[in-house]
């Protein structure tokens, strides 16, 4: 994939870079989509962030993260759709289009249940998402994660969720490194296509073996995941969007992040 018109970056990607160095460095690479991790945002103007980054000709793709919706309390829940609601005003003011939701799970609750509570929490805030013109997208992760991140687990389980909600700011967000062991998965990206809700593509690899399951993801060809196998069903569905490197690694934040940049780019050319 020697085209790089649709290379975006998670800024989680390059964690101990600021806001603003990894917007130098990405746009001098060649990277021409960016998502911003939004604990980043601390104690910046969003407005002159966002045209920071447009000045440095990158489309600002997403703001990661919003949701966490499921809770023990109904204080809690409100908190969290409270919460939400103000990310959505800080999308709008930084010029991010798209809102990423990871929904939330609580440690020995019924997944059920919270399926329920985030269903409930998205429908409470999509009135100002509707206003605001900012899509949410709803990001399945993988079930090592069902415990306490989020009891969306499979993009079935997404698509379900955003055919009943049925909005057109709501859609999916397909990401390799939590939906490649899926067996459905090729035939629910293909039902994204039928409802035009696949929102996002994120892409990294699977080692194996594996240090940790939050904080070891490999580089593309680092791992098992066929990458370019799921990029072209994405593809063949109408996606058009950026592919999103999105890379948590302890391994990799403690190494030379100019170095990390460069192999981001040669792996995201040769296995992506």
């Amino acid at each position: 994939m020697n085209d790089l018109s649709r290379f975006c970056i998670n800024t989680i990607t390059t964690k101990p870079w600021s806001l603003e160095q990894a917007v130098e460095k990405y746009a001098a690479v060649g990277v021409k989509g960016i998502t911003i991790w939004r604990e980043m945002l601390e104690n910046h103007n969003l407005h002159a962030t966002g045209q920071m980054i447009r000045d440095h000709d990158m489309e600002i793709v997403s703001l990661s993260r919003g949701g966490f919706f499921a809770a023990d309390t109904h204080s809690k829940r409100q908190e969290a759709i409270e919460q939400n609601r103000r990310i959505i005003e800080q999308a709008a003011e930084l010029g991010a289009p798209m809102l990423v939701l990871v929904c939330g799970a609580v440690p020995g609750q019924s997944l059920e249940i919270s399926r329920g509570q985030i269903r409930d929490g998205i429908e409470q805030i999509l009135l100002s998402a509707i206003k605001a013109k900012i899509k949410l997208a709803i990001e399945p992760l993988h079930p090592v994660y069902a415990a306490d991140q989020s009891a969306i687990n499979t993009l079935r389980q997404a698509n379900e969720m955003v055919e009943r909600i049925d909005s057109t700011r709501l859609g999916v967000i397909v990401d390799t490194y939590h939906s490649w062991w899926d067996p459905a998965l090729e035939p629910e990206i293909t039902r994204c296509g039928l409802n035009n809700n696949l929102f996002g593509f994120h892409i990294s690899d699977w080692k194996c073996p594996m240090t940790d399951p939050f904080n070891d993801r490999g580089l593309m060809g680092e791992g098992v995941i066929n990458i370019p196998e799921i990029r072209s069903w994405v593809e063949r569905v109408g996606f058009t969007g950026f592919n999103e490197v999105e890379i948590l690694s302890q391994k990799y934040w403690e190494r030379n992040q100019d170095e990390f940049l460069e192999q981001i780019k040669e792996a995201y050319i040769k296995f992506s």
